[in-house]
């Protein structure tokens, strides 16, 4: 879960007060672990039940699974049937964890009818319709998936990135380059790219980089390709591909001798990067704006699918409820 505050939705915080309710950060494995307990420790002084999990691994959910059970040890002995609502904002795994949850049931017990499988996509809005999945009798558990819930406002400018940033919200509907600078001027405002300063003194054993080696890049939504497993050579790539990437973005940020808290300052380290990245890229086009998108396309594809590195944009409340 990279924004475990900003994909809150406080209006529906009294309806839940009510019930019982647990916390399930997903997706863990592209956030940074050390972040990822310092949260669980805010929600345990929150009073609230939380688990840093995610939906596609059998022991995880497995492990939410019993937190639930837990939970709803009183109301088992005594109701027939419960029903478990999933709810979140969208594209945040909701449909991959009810799949999960459902295979995990269909072999505790026997399944008469054929298993019903949650939608699941990339995009925000895959799920439109509430649908319910029998997961365990005696008595009968029923989880309801539902469609992504997003607040009807959205309080400030950085929340609204930071959903859009995630895949909550559509990626035109904010602009690929403005997501694209948002995300560099974090990377930026934290120093990571020092992170990767020793990039530069590694071994170089393995031939050059060169984006244009292959046709069928790991960035390009190509189905056949998403059914094979990767073999050395494309291991390689991807790693190269990678590399160059933060080397790309270390040259930048050690060389810029301005002030990053100075507005003009950081936009003109963001856009010397985005530059930067498009030679990189080696991307050619006719329009300048049509360039910056396709660059911008391929950074935040990289940080989606956590390849620059684990990453939470919410900062973890202090005791006293201050961001830290």
């Amino acid at each position: 879960m990279k924004i475990p505050l900003s994909s809150a939705n406080v209006d529906l915080q009294s309806a839940l007060s009510g019930k019982r309710r647990i916390i399930a950060l997903n997706k863990k494995d592209l956030a940074n672990p050390n972040i990822m307990r310092r949260w669980i420790q805010y929600f345990e002084r929150s009073k609230q039940d939380s688990l840093s999990i995610s939906a596609h691994s059998r022991s995880s959910v497995k492990e939410l699974l019993t937190l639930v059970e837990l939970k709803l040890k009183e109301v088992i002995s005594r109701e027939p049937t419960l029903l478990v609502m999933v709810v979140g904002v969208p594209n945040i795994g909701k449909s991959a964890l009810i799949n999960s949850i459902h295979r995990i049931a269909a072999s505790r017990f026997p399944v008469q009818e054929k298993i019903k499988r949650a939608t699941v996509g990339p995009l925000p809005g895959v799920t439109q319709d509430i649908a319910g999945y029998k997961i365990a009798n005696q008595p009968s558990i029923y989880v309801l998936d539902t469609p992504g819930v997003l607040v009807p406002s959205i309080p400030d400018i950085e929340t609204g990135l930071k959903l859009a940033l995630t895949g909550a919200v559509k990626d035109s509907v904010v602009g690929e380059e403005r997501l694209a600078k948002y995300f560099l001027a974090v990377l930026n405002n934290r120093s990571t790219p020092l992170h990767w300063k020793n990039l530069d003194n590694e071994e170089r054993s393995r031939p050059p980089f060169d984006p244009r080696m292959r046709n069928k890049s790991i960035l390009k939504h190509d189905v056949q390709r998403r059914k094979l497993l990767l073999d050395d050579s494309d291991v390689r790539y991807v790693e190269g591909f990678v590399k160059e990437v933060r080397r790309t973005l270390y040259a930048t940020f050690s060389s810029f001798e301005g002030d990053l808290m100075e507005e003009n300052e950081l936009e003109c380290l963001i856009d010397t990067q985005l530059a930067a990245l498009q030679e990189l890229f080696k991307i050619s086009t006719k329009s300048e704006e049509g360039a910056r998108t396709m660059v911008s396309k391929k950074l935040i594809t990289l940080f989606r699918t956590g390849k620059l590195g684990p990453f939470v944009l919410d900062d973890v409340p202090d005791a006293s409820g201050h961001i830290s």
